[in-house]
């Protein structure tokens, strides 16, 4: 009998021959792994879940976030594919998520106290801009708040906008039952143009830098700068009844966004591109408005429980809400980090 040592390395048993070339596979495999580890590992290899999101209006520099995690995948490297549906108004995205035809909505936070008033099934899970975006803007002639005694004040007929008007009025020392008010609908910007009213309320990413890109001479008075807490204006909600179904997916998406705003903050002209292509109007005012709002992102999309307090404080002192709400219902505090959990 001829010993193994003797034998040609081609000759060796067949078993040796297999378990070198099984080591060699696996440690191929585990050589490969790695690499895609080193990579970016974190992408969800999972089929994308599809989430669908309804804007609250027509598609503006505040939204570029959400344009900037489906242009660049984050969506899907979260494991979702995001829908995003722009409806014409706030309403029209709150009935989208009663009928469960959306999973997400972008909401004003007072829109979202109001619902909630009214009784419908919605809490906020995130927040995209961290501080008010309520303002007063005035012509130029009106040096300060108080000095719009016994002058115009334009409204559009939201409970907001009294609201704002007389919180920035009372925080400069002013009486604003002596203000005269006039409904304008939502003309705020030819209204001040035109000399109909001397101020209006508004939102100072849009409005206010409308009314500057345009040349007017208008002041502006900013809500947190006379004496309102600083609460998140703009924020993302969903129905318990989504949350219950989807939490999951609905974890994945808010991670995604997050992902977006820092997308946004690198890239902000393709933001743009994509804001003005979905139909937000001229590039020059969704640049500046873009440029306006980017310092306020609210980065990890969290919602500080401090900050929500004093907008319920200030809902029901202002008298937006009948009631001060209770945070811890209207909104899903675990949630909005950025980040699934």
């Amino acid at each position: 009998m001829t010993s193994n040592r003797s034998r040609p390395a081609s000759l060796a048993r067949p078993s040796t021959r297999i378990r070198s070339s099984t080591l060699a596979l696996a440690l191929a495999t585990l050589a490969a792994l790695a690499a895609l580890a080193g990579c970016g590992g974190s992408e969800d290899t999972r089929t994308p879940e599809r989430v669908a999101l309804a804007l609250d209006f027509t598609p503006n520099a505040v939204h570029a976030p959400l344009f900037m995690a489906r242009e660049d995948g984050l969506d899907r490297s979260h494991g979702v594919r995001l829908t995003i549906r722009a409806p014409g108004s706030a309403p029209d995205s709150l009935k989208l998520l009663e009928a469960n035809r959306v999973q997400l909505g972008v909401l004003d936070i007072q829109d979202l106290g109001l619902a909630r008033e009214r009784g419908l099934d919605v809490v906020a899970v995130g927040a995209l801009v961290r501080v008010p975006l309520a303002a007063l803007v005035t012509r130029g002639e009106v040096t300060r708040p108080r000095d719009l005694v016994g002058r115009r004040v334009g409204v559009s007929g939201l409970p907001s906008d009294p609201a704002v008007v007389r919180a920035i009025v009372e925080g400069d020392g002013g009486d604003p039952r002596r203000i005269r008010y006039v409904t304008v609908g939502f003309a705020a910007v030819r209204s001040l143009l035109a000399g109909r009213i001397d101020a209006a309320p508004v939102f100072w990413n849009a409005e206010g830098v409308a009314l500057r890109l345009r040349g007017a001479r208008v002041r502006e008075f900013r809500l947190d700068r006379f004496g309102a807490p600083r609460f998140p204006e703009v924020v993302l909600v969903t129905t318990r009844t989504q949350l219950a179904r989807r939490r999951a997916a609905i974890e994945r998406t808010l991670a995604a966004i997050a992902a977006g705003i820092d997308s946004v903050r690198r890239r902000p002209q393709r933001a743009v591109d994509l804001i003005v292509s979905a139909g937000g109007g001229e590039r020059a005012l969704v640049a500046a408005q873009l440029q306006a709002v980017l310092p306020v992102f609210a980065d990890d999309l969290r919602v500080p429980r401090a900050a929500l307090a004093g907008w319920a404080r200030f809902a029901e002192q202002f008298g937006i809400l009948r009631r001060r709400p209770a945070v811890s219902d209207a909104f899903a505090l675990r949630l909005g980090s950025g980040k699934p959990r």
